[in-house]
C-alpha cells in the first residue's frame, strides 16, 4: 500500500484531496492529509471518512517529520514560506515531494543533494506555475517536432469571476489569497522581450502597460506583465523568439482603477500608518493627498491623473474608499488597510463561480510561411464548492502524484512539469474532466500581435 501525505487543506486543496480519495481504493493507496485548523481537519473527516486526517503545527520538526515518516509521497499545499521546513523533512527522510509552488532560491541550493538522493522533487505543478508549463510545452514541442520555430512566445492567465457572478464595478472578487493580489507587482521591475528588445517596466507603471486579451466566447481582457518573463527562454527552449512576455489577466478597467492605488502608496507593505486606529477612510486617502480646500473627490482626481476617467473613479468610490467610515485597524500598512476594505467589498458568496483564463499566442516559422496559434482554456467552478482555481490547481497536481507512484516519471532530482512523460499524460486527462485547451491556427502575413 502507497501512502500520500498532504500538508494543507486549504481552498485550494478541495479537488486535490477529492481526487485522491476517489483514486484511493483503486490503487489501494492512503491517504493522509494535516493542516494547523481543527476546524478544518473536523470538516475533511465528515467528507472523506477512508482519509486520515489530523491537526499539525508544521513548524514543529517532530510532529511534521513523524506525520512525513512513513510516506512514499508527500504533497505540499502549505504557504511558499513554509516549503522549505517540509524539503528538510523529505530530505531527512528520503521522500518523494510534489507541490504547486514556484521553485525558491532556498530549494534551488539544494538541487545537487536531492538528485544525489535520487528523490522526485515536482515543483510548479499546479496551475500558475503548472498547468501553464504543461500546455505551453506542448505546443513548443510540437512546433519543433514538425520542423519549425517559434518567433513569438505570449503566455496570460488570471483567476477571475465567472459571467453572472463579475456583478460589481471591478468585475473581480476574491477567490484566493488576498494578499497576493494587493501586493501584485511590487516586488521588483517586469522584464520581458518585444522585438528582439529586453524592456524593463518598474512597479509603479505596471498597470499602465497592458495588452488587450480575445478570449473567444468570452470577450475581452487586459493583462499586465508579470515580474520575470525572460526566464521562461530557457525553460521552454524559446532561443529563437523575439518576444517573450507572460502577463496576469484582469477585466477592462481594472488595471487603471489599480494604477491609482499604486501611484497614490496605497500598495505599500513596508511600514505603519501613524494615528490609524483614529482614521476613516477618507482620512487615510487625505494622508497621501496634497492639502487643499477642495473636497476629496476632486482632490484626488487631480493629484492621481487629469486624465481620470468616470468608470475608474465609479470603482474607487463603489469600495467606499473615500467614505468617511471607520478603518477599525489598530495597527497595519497601507495593504493592510486597503485589504482589509477588498475582503469586505470583493467577498464571493456562496452562490458564486470563479473563473480560471489562460491563453497561448505562439507565432511560428515552418519553411517559408509564418502562422499564429493562440490556444484557450477557460474553467469554472463554485466557489463554496470545488471552484475553477481548485480544480486548476488540484487536479494537475493529483495527476502528477499518480504518474510518480505509479513509477512513470523517469527523471529525479528537482522538476519542474516541462517533461513530455508529465506533460502529455497530465494533459490527455485533465481534457477527460473538461479541463480542455482550444486551438486556433492561421496563416500569418508578418503581423505581430505581441506588446
Amino acid at each position: 500500500m502507497k501512502h500520500i501525505t498532504i500538508l494543507g487543506a486549504g481552498r485550494s486543496s478541495a479537488a486535490l484531496i477529492q481526487y485522491l480519495s476517489e483514486q484511493s481504493s483503486h490503487h489501494d493507496w492512503k491517504v493522509s492529509v494535516a493542516d494547523a485548523s481543527a476546524e478544518a481537519v473536523t470538516l475533511l473527516q465528515s467528507q472523506y471518512p477512508t482519509i486520515i486526517a489530523q491537526q499539525l503545527d508544521v513548524l514543529n520538526d517532530a510532529a511534521r517529520d513523524t506525520f512525513l515518516g512513513s510516506a512514499d509521497l508527500v504533497i505540499s499545499m502549505l504557504p511558499a514560506r513554509f516549503h522549505i521546513y517540509v524539503v528538510q523533512s523529505c530530505l531527512r527522510l528520503q521522500k518523494h515531494l510534489i507541490t504547486a509552488s514556484y521553485v525558491s532560491d532556498e530549494v534551488n541550493a539544494l538541487r545537487s543533494e536531492i538528485e544525489k538522493q535520487g528523490l522526485i522533487f515536482l515543483y510548479e505543478c499546479g496551475l500558475d506555475p503548472g498547468l501553464d508549463h504543461m500546455s505551453a510545452m506542448q505546443m513548443i514541442d510540437k512546433v519543433k517536432a514538425d520542423g519549425g520555430k517559434v518567433i513569438c512566445f505570449q503566455s496570460f492567465c488570471g483567476g477571475l469571476m465567472a459571467p453572472g457572478s463579475d456583478n460589481n464595478p471591478w468585475r473581480y472578487k476574491f477567490t484566493w489569497n488576498p494578499r497576493n493580489v494587493v501586493l501584485a507587482g511590487k516586488f521588483g521591475t517586469a522584464q520581458y522581450l518585444y522585438k528582439g528588445r529586453y524592456k524593463n517596466i518598474p512597479h509603479h507603471h505596471v498597470f499602465k502597460r497592458l495588452t488587450a486579451v480575445e478570449v473567444p466566447g468570452y470577450g475581452r481582457f487586459e493583462s499586465y506583465p508579470n515580474r520575470d518573463s525572460l526566464k521562461y527562454r530557457e525553460m521552454y527552449g524559446l532561443y529563437d523568439a523575439e518576444t517573450i512576455l507572460r502577463g496576469t489577466l484582469r477585466r477592462p478597467g481594472f488595471c487603471s482603477a489599480w494604477h491609482a492605488f499604486v501611484q497614490l502608496g496605497l500598495t505599500d507593505d513596508s511600514y505603519e500608518v501613524r494615528n490609524l486606529e483614529n482614521m476613516t477612510y477618507a482620512d487615510f486617502v487625505r494622508a497621501y493627498l496634497p492639502y487643499s480646500e477642495d473636497d476629496l473627490i476632486t482632490n484626488f482626481s487631480r493629484y492621481i491623473s487629469t486624465d481620470i476617467t468616470s468608470e475608474t473613479m465609479e470603482r474607487i468610490s463603489w469600495l467606499g474608499l473615500l467614505d468617511e467610515k471607520p478603518i477599525g485597524l489598530p495597527k497595519g500598512s497601507p495593504a493592510d488597510v486597503l485589504q482589509k476594505l477588498l475582503e469586505e467589498k470583493w467577498k464571493a458568496q456562496p452562490t458564486d463561480e470563479d473563473m480560471i483564463v489562460m491563453q497561448h499566442l505562439i507565432e511560428y516559422q515552418l519553411g517559408d510561411e509564418k502562422f499564429q496559434t493562440k490556444s484557450s482554456l477557460v474553467v469554472t467552478g463554485n466557489v463554496a464548492g470545488l471552484s475553477g482555481m481548485a480544480k486548476t490547481v488540484g487536479y494537475p497536481l493529483a495527476i502528477a502524484a499518480k504518474l510518480l507512484l505509479e513509477g512513470k516519471i523517469s527523471q529525479r532530482g528537482l522538476l519542474i512539469p516541462v517533461q513530455r512523460e508529465i506533460y502529455e499524460p497530465a494533459l490527455a486527462e485533465l481534457e477527460g474532466m473538461g479541463i480542455r485547451f482550444i486551438e486556433q491556427t492561421t496563416p500569418l502575413l508578418d503581423k505581430m500581435e505581441a506588446y
